[in-house]
C-alpha cells in the first residue's frame, strides 16, 4: 500500500511539474543520444572487430588490444608526448585565468572593466581553424615575426611551424591566448562572493593591495582552484585533437602525436578500429582514476572536492 502512495505522488508530481521536465528534455536526449548510447561501440574494443561482421559476429579477442598499448613503443611515445604537453597546460595556461582574473578584479573602473574582459573572451569565440590560420600566417618563414627577428638581429628565419623543439611551446601559448580570457569568468564569479568587510578590515591593518591578494583573495578563492584543477586532471589525455592535429606536419608528428590524433591516424585512416578504442578507453580509464584519486586528495587536506 505505501509502495503504491509512493508511485502516486511521484506520478502526481511528475505530472503537476511537467512543463520543468519538458524543458529539461531537450539536454536530457543529447546526452542520451550522443553521450550514453555511442558508450556501447566500446565493445569494438575487445574484439577484433570487422564492419563486414558488425558487433555481433566480429570475433571476441578480450585485452588483446590492450595488451598491445604497452607492448607498442609508438604507444609509449605518443603517451608520453600526451602527458608532457598537458604538464605544460596545467603549469602554464592554467594560472593564467587566475592571474587574469584577479587583475581584472583590481580594476575599479567598470567601464574599462567590461572593455578589457570582452577582448580577452574574444578568442575563445574564434574556432581552431581560425586560430591555427593566423598563427601560421604570423609564424611562416616569411611572416611578420620572422621578419621582426631578420629586422633586429640579422638572423635566418627560425622555423617556427616545423622544428619540433617550437611545437610544444607554440601548442600552450594558443591555449594560453585562446581560452585564458574564457577561463576568467568562474574565477571572476568566486572572487564576486568574497565578503568586502575582509578587505577593509586589512586596508586599516595597513595591508597594501599585494598583501590582500596573498592573504585574502587566493584563500577565498582556493576550493574554486581546486575543483577546476580535479577537473582539468580528469582530462590530463585529453589535449584537444582539432589544434594538434591543424599543427602537424611531417617534421613535427614525433613530438606532436598525442592520443587523440593517434587515435584518429589508427581509427580513420588504417582502419584499426579495435585498437583505437581501446586506446581511447584506456585515456578515459586513466582520466577517471585521476578524477577519484585527486578527488581524495583534495578532501584529506580539507577541501570539498567535487563530489
Amino acid at each position: 500500500m505505501a509502495h503504491r502512495e509512493r508511485k502516486r505522488s511521484f506520478v502526481d508530481k511528475l505530472w503537476n511539474e511537467r512543463y520543468l521536465f519538458l524543458l529539461l528534455l531537450p539536454g536530457l536526449l543529447y546526452f542520451i543520444i550522443y553521450r550514453y548510447i555511442p558508450m556501447l561501440g566500446n565493445v569494438i574494443a575487445f574484439q577484433d572487430f570487422s564492419p563486414f561482421q558488425g558487433f555481433l559476429h566480429s570475433d571476441w579477442v578480450g585485452l588483446k588490444h590492450f595488451k598491445k598499448i604497452f607492448e607498442d613503443s609508438e604507444v609509449i611515445r605518443v603517451i608520453w608526448n600526451t602527458l608532457y604537453l598537458s604538464f605544460l597546460q596545467i603549469a602554464f595556461a592554467f594560472p593564467v585565468s587566475i592571474v587574469l582574473a584577479i587583475m581584472l578584479n583590481e580594476v575599479r573602473n567598470e567601464r574599462y572593466k567590461r572593455v578589457i574582459q570582452s577582448l580577452v573572451y574574444l578568442p575563445h569565440f574564434l574556432s581552431w581553424v581560425v586560430v591555427i590560420g593566423i598563427v601560421t600566417t604570423f609564424l611562416k618563414s616569411e611572416g611578420i615575426i620572422n621578419q621582426l627577428i631578420q629586422m633586429a638581429f640579422g638572423t635566418e628565419p627560425i622555423p617556427f611551424l616545423t622544428s619540433p623543439h617550437w611545437f610544444m611551446p607554440i601548442i600552450v601559448l594558443e591555449v594560453i591566448w585562446k581560452e585564458s580570457g574564457w577561463g576568467t569568468i568562474i574565477f571572476l564569479a568566486a572572487l564576486a562572493g568574497v565578503n568586502p568587510h575582509l578587505y577593509e578590515a586589512a586596508v586599516v591593518d595597513g595591508a597594501s593591495r599585494m598583501r590582500q591578494i596573498w592573504h585574502i583573495t587566493l584563500p577565498s578563492i582556493r576550493s574554486t582552484i581546486i575543483i577546476l584543477l580535479i577537473l582539468r586532471l580528469g582530462s590530463v589525455l585529453d589535449v584537444g585533437f582539432e589544434q594538434i592535429f591543424l599543427m602537424l606536419n611531417p617534421l613535427n608528428k614525433e613530438i606532436g602525436n598525442v592520443l587523440d590524433t593517434f587515435v584518429y591516424y589508427k581509427g580513420i585512416e588504417n582502419s584499426d578500429f579495435s585498437f583505437a578504442t581501446a586506446v581511447g578507453l584506456f585515456k578515459s580509464l586513466v582520466g577517471l582514476i585521476l578524477i577519484v584519486g585527486a578527488n581524495k586528495l583534495s578532501k584529506k587536506f580539507g577541501e570539498e572536492g567535487i563530489y
